[in-house]
């Protein structure tokens, strides 16, 4: 298609994020004209993977202060040492991924995969183990000091302590004595079934997990760091409450086994949730969908709020001017055609900020990925929390570290796809703004109990933040005009939260009309993606 000028379209979907993705999957098979079309160079939005140089591309884009994206830098780049420079592999090594998620082996959007043919396309890669972090300098420690082994052994002023993943490893643990383990037991046990315990928690549904855990079943603070670890917070343990937590735990210990022993996460491989949506969106090309990147939504010089056309005459960056008779993207996508009083809306949400940064590490950091069993190959991924008040920014402990959010760093092996062999990726979050020398103390502190022969060291590095505006339904229902439907900002977890799925499921239903149902259900095509590539 040589111009996009005056053609018409069923639907107009703008932005290629997760979501948007995930609607044009379910489209793929519809019959329907899709136009989707991202202003980005890229594909994938604020769940993007690039390569190194891409990367740096991106910091470049987004350095000042800006949307969803703002304050980007390089933290550390191959030019500013030697070492650097020599061990970084070309760019195209990598994949680095803007916003990393655990995927839940009960997650909703594994079986919606299946049912869409679209797993065939992807590989998944099981993340292991969850450590908690604490130093002997002040912070709050989550092992016993006598008795310790492994990494306390080897670094006495800070230690990694793996997560128990289910009773025998309570029972194996020689760090905790027997009436911890028995209060940690009683509690595991609850958890399996707490929705039929409500009188228990309900009292405190709104207060301090950790009050709940002591309260109620008599755990002690030295072992509820690893329980909190589990429900991937970013809030301080103070804010954590129970009625968020119980859920978290027991989902974490539901999932275990479901796909093999010893783990209940997985990971995409090669990029995270940007592999998930450039697979769905090379689906819908499949279908007849047509995709143009660094084009986005201009205006609509023709809408009136009241009109009776069917279609809205939609101009696009570039000048061209097409019609559709709906038009699909997140708020920040629509802007130019949603009415004053939606974005007034959005800049009066509530804004969240998260802190993140991006390391490539020069060591596979293979004491974090211990086999499941004996013969099992070791996981691609896991879970190190540095507890509120686990660890200093400064030489002097800051009594009020305490209430800071906890910091959560993804660890990533080069069997993810996303580093060579031998070097790991590291993706550190805190939640709030202006925290890059956190996440910078936060990484340093990790290698520290895990340097092998002392030769991990961060080799590139870089840091930005992203923003989150809390759904608002008068900006999300604003102009009232059925042919603009506002898909709502991806939440800012660690896991993929299923609630994406419902609201990719409204918009398709919109679209779709009320007496379809199949949502993502496709019969095997006759050939296969890969025969059928297209420019996607």
């Amino acid at each position: 298609m040589d111009t996009l000028d005056g053609t018409e379209w069923d639907v107009l979907i703008v932005g290629t994020g997760i979501q948007q993705s995930l609607l044009a999957l379910s489209l793929s098979r519809s019959d329907k004209k899709i136009l989707h079309i991202d202003p980005n160079p890229y594909y994938g939005g604020v769940e993007a993977a690039f390569a190194l140089k891409e990367a740096e591309e991106f910091v470049t884009r987004h350095q000042g202060s800006g949307r969803s994206i703002q304050n980007a830098k390089l933290a550390l780049s191959p030019s500013l040492g030697e070492d650097a420079e020599t061990k970084l592999a070309p760019s195209r090594s990598y994949s680095l991924a803007l916003a990393p998620q655990l995927l839940y082996t009960q997650s909703a959007l594994l079986p919606a995969l299946v049912t869409s043919r679209l797993h065939t396309q992807l590989d998944f890669l099981a993340v292991g183990s969850w450590w908690v972090y604490s130093s002997k300098d002040g912070g709050n420690p989550s092992q016993a000091d006598e008795g310790a082994t492994g990494f306390e052994e080897r670094h006495p002023r800070s230690t990694l302590t793996k997560v128990p993943a289910g009773r025998e490893d309570v029972f194996a643990d020689k760090t905790v004595d027997i009436r911890s383990k028995r209060s940690l037991m009683k509690f595991l046990r609850f958890v399996g079934e707490y929705e039929k315990e409500e009188e228990a928690w309900q009292p405190f549904s709104d207060a301090p997990f950790q009050h709940f855990l002591q309260e109620h079943f008599h755990v002690p603070s030295v072992v509820q760091a690893p329980l909190m670890a589990l429900t991937m917070s970013q809030k301080p343990s103070e804010e954590t409450r129970t009625d968020f937590a119980l859920p978290r735990i027991a989902r974490h210990l539901r999932s275990i086994g479901l796909f093999g022993p010893g783990f209940g996460a997985v990971l995409p491989k090669w990029g995270g949730l940007s592999e998930i949506a450039q697979v769905a969106c090379r689906a819908c090309a499949v279908g007849g969908g047509v995709y143009v990147l660094g084009k986005g939504l201009a205006g609509a010089p023709d809408q009136a709020a009241n009109s009776t056309d069917p279609q809205l005459s939609l101009k696009l960056t570039g000048e061209d001017t097409v019609r559709s008779r709906i038009v699909v993207g997140s708020q920040e996508g629509l802007t130019s055609v949603l009415p004053p009083s939606a974005m007034q809306a959005r800049e009066g949400s509530t804004i969240s900020v998260v802190s993140r940064s991006i390391s490539i590490v020069s060591s596979s950091l293979s004491d974090l990925f211990p086999p499941f069993a004996e013969g099992s190959p070791p996981p691609a991924g896991a879970v190190v929390v540095l507890p509120s008040g686990s660890f200093s920014t400064t030489d002097d402990q800051d009594p009020e570290q305490g209430n800071q959010p906890p910091v959560h760093i993804l660890i990533h092996s080069s069997e993810s796809g996303e580093c060579p062999y031998g070097q790991s990726v590291l993706y550190a979050s805190v939640d709030g703004a202006g925290n890059e020398e956190t996440l910078k103390h936060a990484v340093a502190s990790l290698l520290d109990p895990v340097q092998e022969e002392s030769t991990s060291k961060v080799l590139w590095s870089m840091y930005f933040e992203h923003k989150y505006h809390q759904p608002v339904q008068d900006a999300v229902d604003a102009g009232k005009d059925d042919r603009v439907l506002v898909i709502p900002e991806t939440p800012q977890d660690l896991t993929f939260d299923d609630s994406i799925l419902d609201s990719v499921k409204e918009i398709w239903q919109k679209v779709m009309g009320p007496d379809v149902t199949d949502f993502l259900v496709f019969e095997e095509r006759e050939s296969n993606l890969d025969d059928d590539d297209e420019e996607v």
